[in-house]
C-alpha cells in the first residue's frame, strides 16, 4: 500500500485513511457482537480522534500517566468506542480482543469510559456534559501548576506547558453544566483548552430540531472563545487536513479556548444507517455492517478485520511518544537545574506527600468559647494554605459565607481582569453562581494531578451538585466540599435555603465520606484527617464533604479519636453506662446538655460525637463496639434532618430526634425550639428508650 502523503498541509497517507477505517468497522463489529452500544458517532468521528491521537497530541503510549501530557476528554462518553478505538490502535494497552469484550463482565472497554479502570482513560464520562466541566477543570489545573512551578517562563517554553482536548456532542451541549463551564472558561480565558464539537444534528429522538434552535458559534464567541467551523468533504466525511489546520490555529491562539464546530454525519459512511437515530444507539445489523465493509473495500465476511500493515502504522506512536516524551524530560532537567527548590516541591508533590511540620499549623481551640464551624474551617485553610501550595479552592460566590477564601489578596483570575487581586496562578477560585459546574470542574482539576481542591457553597445547593459528587466518589478522587448552613440553624433565609434530606442523601453516595464536625476543634480535626486521606498512604482516595455551622456551637476540648468518624465525647458517671446520646454537628451540644439533665436524675449517660459515619464504619468491630457498647440498648440519637442514618445505630428501643419535614423562615433559636430540637426533647427521647428497654 502507498505510503504517499494525499494532502500537503497535513501528513496523511493511504495507510492513515485505512486505519480511520479500521477503526469505523471495528466499532460497528464490536457493538454488534455484544449486541447493544452506540456505533454511529464512533464511526463518523474517527477521523477527528485518529487525527488528534496520531497527528496532533504530545502523549506516550507507554506510560499513560506522563505528568507533562497533553490530555484527552470524551465527554461523549456514550461513544467510548471513540476513545477505545484509538488507544487500542495507538497501543495504550488495550488489544483486538478487548473490543471484541466490548460492554462485558470484566472487560477494559465498559460501556462508557471510567477512570482508573482503563489505561489513557483520563476521567469516567457518561453524563452528558460533565466532561466538558472537567476539561475545563483540567486546564485550570495546569495553570496554577504551572504558577507552582515555572510561572516566569516565556509562554509555550515550559515543561509545564500542556493542553487539553476535548470531544463534546450535541447533548453535552445542550446539558447546563456545559454552558457553566464554558462561560467559566471563557471568562478565565483558557487557551489551552480546544473543545471540538460534534455537530451532526443526531440525537437519540431524531433530528435535533426537536429541541435546539440556536446558533452554538455564536454562543461561544458570547462566551469568548476563539470559535471555528470545520466543513466535511463533498462525500460527507470529516475532513483531517481542515481539522487538523483548524486545531493548529486553535494552538496558536493562547490568550482564549477554543471551539471546533465539526460537522459531521453520524455512522458515515453506513448506507442506510447514516445519519439516522437509530444509529445513535443500537446496532446497525449484519446486512448493514457488511454494506458498510463494502463501501469501505473491507471484506464483508471478516469481523474485526486489522491487517498488520496498519497496526504497525498505528503503533508507531510508540516511537514518536517516546522521542516527545525525552525532549520533554531533556527540558525538565535543565528546568530542574536552574529550579532546585521548586524541583523538590514538584517531587513532593508527586508523590502526593504533604510538607514536614503541616500539622503544627492547625489551630487548637480553647473549650468553652462558641465559635461557628464554617468560621474555624476558614481560619484552618487560611493555616494550610501558607504552608501547603498546592492547595487552593473557592466558592460558587459564596465565598464571605462558606469561609473559602484562602488568600484574599490573590485570585485566580486571567491577565486583563481589572481586579486588583487577579493573577493568573492565583489561590482563590471564583468559581461564579455555577454549582454543578464547580463540582464538575473540582474533579476535573483533581484528574489533572499535582494540586489539592476544595470549593465551597451552602449545603442546600449540594442538590445542584450532586452528579458530579457522584462521580467524584465513583472515581475516588480527592476533591473536598465545603458545604456551610447545615441546618435549620441557618435561620430566616427559610425552607428552601434549609437542608433537611441532604445529610442522608448525601450519605447514601458509596465512597462520599460526609463530616459534620461538632465544634470548632472537630473541623481543625476534620481538615487534618482529610489532607491525610489525600495521600498515597491511604490508597484509593475519596472525596469528603464538610457540612459546617452558619452559627456558633460551643467548643470542648480536642479529641483525636474524631478522625476515627465518632468517639465517646463525655461518658457516664457514678457507673457503666444505661443510656447513649449520638449526635452530630451543632446537635451534640444539644446531647450534652441533656447528658448533664440526665445524670443528675441518676442516669448514667455517654454522649458520642459522630463527625463521620463513613469513618466510623473504617474502624474494627472492637473500637466501634467500645464507643457504642451492644450491651446498651437504650439510645437517642440527634440530628437535625431526616433521621434515615441512624436508625441501624439506634436499634428496636432506640428513638431518634430528627427532622421529617421542612423547616421555615425565622430566628434559628425558635426553630431549634418549635420544632423539637432542645435538650428537653433529648431527654424525653431518652426516657422512652429506656422505658422500651425496660419492657
Amino acid at each position: 500500500m502507498s505510503t504517499k502523503p494525499t494532502t500537503t498541509d497535513l501528513e496523511w497517507t493511504e495507510l492513515d485513511q485505512r486505519a480511520v477505517d479500521t477503526a469505523r468497522v471495528l466499532a460497528a463489529d464490536a457493538v454488534q457482537k455484544v449486541g447493544n452500544g452506540h456505533p454511529g458517532t464512533a464511526m463518523s468521528l474517527a477521523p477527528a480522534a485518529y487525527t488528534l491521537f496520531q497527528k496532533v497530541m504530545r502523549h506516550d503510549p507507554a506510560d499513560p500517566e506522563w505528568v507533562g501530557r497533553d490530555r484527552f476528554v470524551l465527554s461523549a462518553g456514550h461513544s467510548s468506542l471513540t476513545l477505545y478505538t484509538q488507544l487500542y490502535l495507538g497501543g495504550f494497552g488495550l488489544e483486538l480482543d478487548d473490543l471484541k469484550a466490548f460492554r462485558t463482565w470484566g472487560s477494559k472497554t465498559p460501556g462508557h469510559p471510567e477512570y482508573g479502570h482503563t489505561a489513557a482513560v483520563e476521567t469516567t464520562t457518561g453524563p452528558l456534559g460533565q466532561g466538558v466541566a472537567n476539561a475545563v477543570g483540567m486546564a485550570m489545573a495546569a495553570r496554577y501548576e504551572r504558577g507552582l512551578f515555572d510561572p516566569e517562563a516565556a509562554p509555550g517554553t515550559s515543561p509545564f506547558d500542556h493542553r487539553i482536548y476535548a470531544i463534546a456532542g450535541d447533548g453535552c451541549l445542550q446539558e447546563g453544566i456545559s454552558a457553566e463551564a464554558s462561560s467559566l472558561a471563557g471568562h478565565q480565558k483558557l487557551g489551552n483548552l480546544i473543545l471540538l464539537w460534534d455537530d451532526n444534528h443526531i440525537s437519540i429522538e431524531g433530528d435535533t430540531e426537536t429541541a435546539v434552535s440556536e446558533d452554538t458559534m455564536k454562543r461561544y464567541e458570547a462566551y469568548g472563545w476563539h470559535v471555528q467551523r470545520v466543513e466535511p468533504k463533498s462525500n460527507g466525511d470529516l475532513d483531517p487536513a481542515a481539522l487538523y489546520a483548524a486545531v493548529r490555529a486553535a494552538e496558536a491562539e493562547t490568550e482564549r479556548p477554543s471551539f471546533i464546530a465539526m460537522r459531521s454525519i453520524i455512522a458515515w459512511p453506513a448506507p442506510n444507517a447514516q445519519n439516522t437515530e437509530a444509529s445513535h444507539g443500537s446496532a446497525l445489523g449484519d446486512e448493514e455492517i457488511a454494506a458498510t465493509k463494502r463501501v469501505l473495500g473491507f471484506d464483508p465476511e471478516q469481523t474485526f478485520e486489522v491487517t498488520d500493515e496498519v497496526i504497525t502504522h498505528t503503533r508507531a506512536l510508540g516511537d514518536r511518544g517516546r522521542e516527545a516524551r525525552a525532549a520533554w524530560e531533556k527540558s525538565l532537567a535543565e528546568w530542574r537545574t536552574a529550579n532546585p527548590e521548586r524541583a523538590a516541591e514538584f517531587d513532593r508533590i508527586q508523590a502526593n506527600e504533604l510538607p514536614a511540620g503541616w500539622e503544627e499549623k492547625l489551630p487548637v481551640y480553647e473549650p468553652g468559647k462558641g465559635v461557628a464551624t464554617r468560621a474555624a474551617s476558614g481560619q484552618v485553610l487560611q493555616a494550610l494554605g501558607a504552608v501547603i501550595p498546592e492547595l487552593w479552592g473557592g466558592s460558587a460566590d459564596l465565598a464571605g459565607s462558606n469561609n473559602t477564601t484562602i488568600d484574599k489578596t490573590s485570585s485566580f483570575l486571567p491577565e486583563g481582569n481589572p481586579l486588583p487581586e487577579a493573577d493568573p496562578y492565583g489561590r482563590t477560585i471564583h468559581f461564579g453562581i455555577r454549582e454543578h459546574s464547580m463540582a464538575a470542574e473540582m474533579n476535573g482539576i483533581a484528574l489533572h494531578g499535582n494540586t489539592r481542591v476544595y470549593g465551597g457553597t451552602f449545603l442546600v445547593f449540594s442538590d445542584y451538585m450532586r452528579n458530579a459528587v457522584r462521580l467524584s466518589a465513583l472515581m475516588h478522587l480527592p476533591v473536598t466540599y465545603v458545604w456551610t448552613h447545615d441546618s435549620i440553624g441557618l435561620g430566616e433565609d427559610g425552607p428552601t435555603h434549609q437542608p433537611v434530606e441532604h445529610l442522608a442523601s448525601l450519605r447514601a453516595i458509596p465512597g462520599l465520606n460526609v463530616v459534620r464536625p461538632a465544634d470548632a476543634n472537630e473541623t481543625s480535626i476534620a481538615w487534618r484527617e482529610i489532607m491525610k486521606r489525600h495521600t498515597k498512604v491511604f490508597g484509593k482516595g475519596a472525596p469528603h464533604g464538610l457540612a459546617l455551622t452558619r452559627q456558633g456551637v460551643p467548643t470542648y476540648a480536642p479529641n483525636e479519636d474524631a478522625a476515627k468518624g465518632g468517639y465517646v465525647l463525655f461518658d457516664a458517671e457514678g457507673g457503666p453506662a444505661e443510656l447513649v446520646l449520638i449526635a452530630t454537628g451543632s446537635e451534640v451540644h444539644l446531647a450534652v446538655e441533656a447528658r448533664e439533665q440526665l445524670q443528675a436524675a441518676g442516669v448514667p449517660t455517654r454522649v458520642v460525637s459522630m463527625p463521620s459515619v463513613e469513618w466510623f464504619e473504617e474502624q474494627d468491630q472492637a473500637y466501634k463496639d467500645s464507643v457504642l457498647p451492644p450491651s446498651v440498648k437504650a439510645r437517642v440519637a440527634v440530628e437535625a434532618g431526616i433521621g434515615l442514618t441512624w436508625h441501624r445505630y439506634v436499634g428496636d428501643a432506640g428513638r431518634i430526634v430528627s427532622l421529617e419535614h421542612f423547616g421555615a423562615s425565622a430566628d434559628a433559636k425558635v426553630l431549634f425550639r418549635e420544632f423539637g430540637f432542645t435538650p428537653e426533647a433529648v431527654v424525653a427521647a431518652a426516657r422512652e428508650s429506656l422505658d422500651a428497654v425496660a419492657r
